[in-house]
């Protein structure tokens, strides 16, 4: 139940943190992610208490983990200047799943640890 709770407690806090003065979009956008958790529904049995996600879902994937890390960091790689207002907007929404989909690994991360 805790692990469950820090999939919208994790996200709000960082939504608060990093994203004032539009928490309330950046939220729903980090908690929408959690729609990675479909490809559970591929898993026999779906649900497992003692098995980790990380590494045995495909959307729980390394190769995975690394296109939410560059979905994360695409600010970056795209320079912001030569960019219209409309790229920006789809940049950021880029951006925002990436951080969404990083901090749910994380957190399913941290129960394989446990």
């Amino acid at each position: 139940m805790l692990h469950l709770a820090s999939h919208f407690a994790v996200p709000l806090i960082v939504a608060l943190t990093f994203y004032r003065s539009r928490w309330r979009y950046v939220f729903l956008i980090l908690i929408a992610t959690m729609l990675v958790d479909l490809d559970h529904l591929l898993a026999d049995p779906i649900y497992d208490p003692e098995r980790c996600s990380i590494g045995f879902h495909p959307l729980h994937s390394i190769p995975a983990i690394v296109v939410y890390a560059l979905m994360f960091a695409l600010p970056l790689l795209v320079a912001q200047k030569e960019s219209s207002s409309g790229w920006r907007r789809a940049i950021d929404l880029v951006h925002l799943v990436g951080l969404g989909l990083l901090i749910h690994m994380a957190l399913d991360g941290i129960d394989c640890l446990i």
